[in-house]
């Protein structure tokens, strides 16, 4: 695999971005490192520990995402399409610090500790309507159902944690 230059983040970037995230209603702030149109999409990912991502694909052969640990701990957990948990994967520093996700598979993000912080990547132009399909086994972000359905999703990484 390729070595991925990741964009080096000062403390008073790390603590802007956080305090955005804290008060933005998804729990999570975006720092956009590309141009609109580009090819190569990059972000830096500012996400508070109960953020939810409601389960989603990205649909385009190009749309594989790269995600890279900057800090913090997070479970990237895949589903099948009936909304079972596949696998499991944790991110935390010093053990496995980036993952690869593969176009056309379901997928979320829980934050395992206060915050994290990550670096993505991913092909394609953006374009909202195509960028992403979210899955309707899960339930849609900033819902009354998507709170327990965070903590069912935190409860099954833990149980990876300890396997």
């Amino acid at each position: 695999m390729e070595k991925t230059e990741i964009p080096q983040l000062t403390e008073a970037e790390i603590t802007e971005g956080l305090s955005k995230a804290n008060t933005s209603e998804r729990r999570r702030h975006p720092k956009i490192l590309h141009n609109p149109g580009d090819e190569f999409n990059r972000v830096i990912n500012f996400m508070m520990g109960d953020s939810y991502m409601q389960t989603h694909l990205h649909p385009g052969v190009e749309k594989i995402e790269k995600i890279y640990l900057i800090q913090g701990k997070i479970a990237t957990l895949f589903f099948d399409d009936k909304g079972s948990i596949t696998k499991c994967t944790i991110l935390e520093k010093g053990k496995t610090e980036m993952i690869e996700v593969p176009a056309f598979t379901w997928h979320t993000y829980v934050m395992l500790s206060d915050a994290a912080v990550t670096y993505e990547t991913m092909m394609g132009k953006y374009d909202p309507v195509t960028w992403k399909e979210f899955a309707k086994i899960a339930p849609q972000e900033n819902t009354p159902e998507s709170i327990a359905y965070l903590a069912e999703l935190k409860a099954a990484a833990a149980k990876h944690i300890t396997q």
